[in-house]
């Protein structure tokens, strides 16, 4: 990365959508410009767990918005990442592919564990360097994020369902405020965040932080009423909440401090931060200044080189965890990256490196079973919390571990994106020419492309010394059948 390069990060969260723009200098990132509208998109989840419309066509209003400041910026440099409304929204690809479209880059819908490490990352970017143990509280719209970290590390993760929208919709519907309200709705956050207490316990963290909207709408208030800034504390939200009793509707608060688009969800934020509080035990607690977009902005630096790239790390943990043959599968994978480097008119490192991720797994499922192993590791690979990955980037890999074999036409992947079709032709390849477990001859074999058309050569005599292979690659050309795409294979 070169000094002086730009970086942007878009954050969809359910009641805001932010927008931060960033210079890379010596290391760190520099704010150059933050955008923010609050888009409520957490409110407008139907009974059905759909995004209405209205819902929808806010977002894409805003995404244009942005969309039109990003104009330019290459597609590495851009990160775009959607968190609980979209993982909740059952019509969320109808939002998303058009999202994408107006605003000009890919949406990643993440899990509730990668959001939490990615907020756990901008939180420990933007604090001075210290070997404290650190809690990392987070209070968005309709989830709440619980980290415990170390520097630059985060040791623990969590994702619960309970935020300051959800809650406000639920317990103060009408926008009043009562103390059975606030009773109920804090009760309800603990029934929730309850597990949280083995894992989060007071002696395993020194100083606990607040990230992002509730913990700094409750830090500016408490400041701008003479408490010291940046800093809430339990005696803090007493108050606060006796000064939400006593206006008892969010349309009469008068507090300084408080920002608009903040006063309809402001109960429900409370509540959950009061929740927090007592199940953790926590007496005080920094606002911080990171939150997921600036772990977004960082993930992009670590993502530029396979060595500082953590989905390499988490593919080598599932290898593991799955009792993966690791010579097999690095050798599969060496055979399809070569393969799929010898035709790269579209092909690039990006990739090659996620071909190489997918070739690794491709037995992932057979800890489960041996004949249906590529049905079974796209199951495991699209219902995984894989640190660095985003939902979509898990689906992509598990339908090329579930196309190593079979009908390609049964798939249900983008056959018109040529990317997909070359990784995923080059993984069957090597599969084919890997079967007997053993380092296959690849001197002398070559694929390359024509349009539509794939071509595999081989040296004079391959065939006949290695006629099982041979077999299993004119095999491959059925399978091709009825796609867009032909392969030809030339086995002199």
């Amino acid at each position: 990365m070169q000094n002086g390069t730009r970086l942007a990060a878009v954050d969809l969260g359910s009641n805001s959508f932010r927008l931060e723009i960033g210079r890379y200098e010596f290391g760190h990132i520099q704010r150059v410009e933050y955008l923010k509208e609050t888009v409520r998109q957490g409110n407008g989840l139907d009974e059905d767990r759909n995004l209405t419309r209205d819902a929808m066509e806010r977002g894409w209003a805003c995404l244009a918005r942005f969309g039109e400041r990003l104009a330019g910026f290459p597609r590495s440099q851009v990160r775009a990442v959607a968190t609980q409304t979209l993982r909740e929204a059952r019509n969320r690809e109808e939002f998303l592919s058009r999202g994408s479209e107006v605003l000009g880059y890919p949406i990643d819908v993440v899990s509730g564990p990668e959001e939490a490490r990615l907020i756990y990352q901008g939180v420990a970017r933007l604090l001075p360097q210290s070997d404290e143990r650190r809690l990392v509280v987070d209070i968005g719209g309709r989830s709440t994020e619980l980290i415990l970290g170390q520097q630059f590390t985060p040791h623990a993760v969590a994702s619960y369902r309970v935020g300051s929208v959800a809650w406000s919709q639920r317990y103060f519907a009408n926008g009043e405020f009562t103390t059975q309200a606030f009773l109920a709705a804090e009760i309800a956050a603990k029934a929730v965040l309850d597990e949280a207490l083995e894992t989060f316990q007071p002696n395993a963290w020194e100083v606990a932080y607040g990230s992002s909207g509730t913990a700094g709408a409750v830090g500016d208030v408490l400041a701008a009423a003479g408490g010291p800034q940046g800093v809430i504390t339990r005696e803090g939200l007493d108050w606060l909440q006796e000064r939400l009793l006593r206006a008892q509707s969010a349309d009469r608060i008068r507090l300084e401090g408080l920002k608009e688009e903040r006063r309809a969800v402001i109960g429900g934020g409370i509540s959950v931060l009061r929740a927090v509080f007592d199940l953790l035990d926590i007496e005080q607690m920094q606002v911080a200044q990171g939150a997921l977009r600036q772990g977004a902005l960082y993930d992009l630096l670590d993502r530029e080189q396979p060595g500082t790239d953590l989905r390499t790390a988490t593919v080598n943990g599932l290898m593991q965890r799955f009792g993966v043959d690791m010579e097999h599968a690095e050798r599969v994978a060496r055979t399809a990256c070569t393969l799929f480097d010898q035709a790269t008119p579209f092909g690039s490192e990006r990739a090659s490196r996620k071909l190489d991720w997918a070739a690794r797994l491709h037995e992932i499922g057979c800890l489960i079973s041996h004949s249906d192993s590529h049905r079974h590791g796209a199951y495991i690979l699209d219902n995984t919390d894989a640190a660095g990955f985003a939902v979509p980037e898990l689906h992509r890999l598990g339908i090329l571990v579930q196309g190593q074999r079979g009908k390609v036409r049964k798939l249900e992947a983008d056959l018109q994106d040529p990317v997909f079709v070359l990784q995923l032709l080059s993984m069957r390849l090597a599969v084919a020419l890997c079967h007997a477990r053993r380092d296959p001859d690849t001197q002398g074999l070559s694929l390359q492309t024509q349009g539509h058309r794939f071509i595999l050569k081989a040296r004079a005599g391959w065939a006949t010394a290695f006629p099982q292979s041979a077999h299993l690659l004119r095999e491959e050309i059925q399978a091709w059948q009825k796609t867009p795409w032909e392969l030809v294979v030339d086995l002199p």
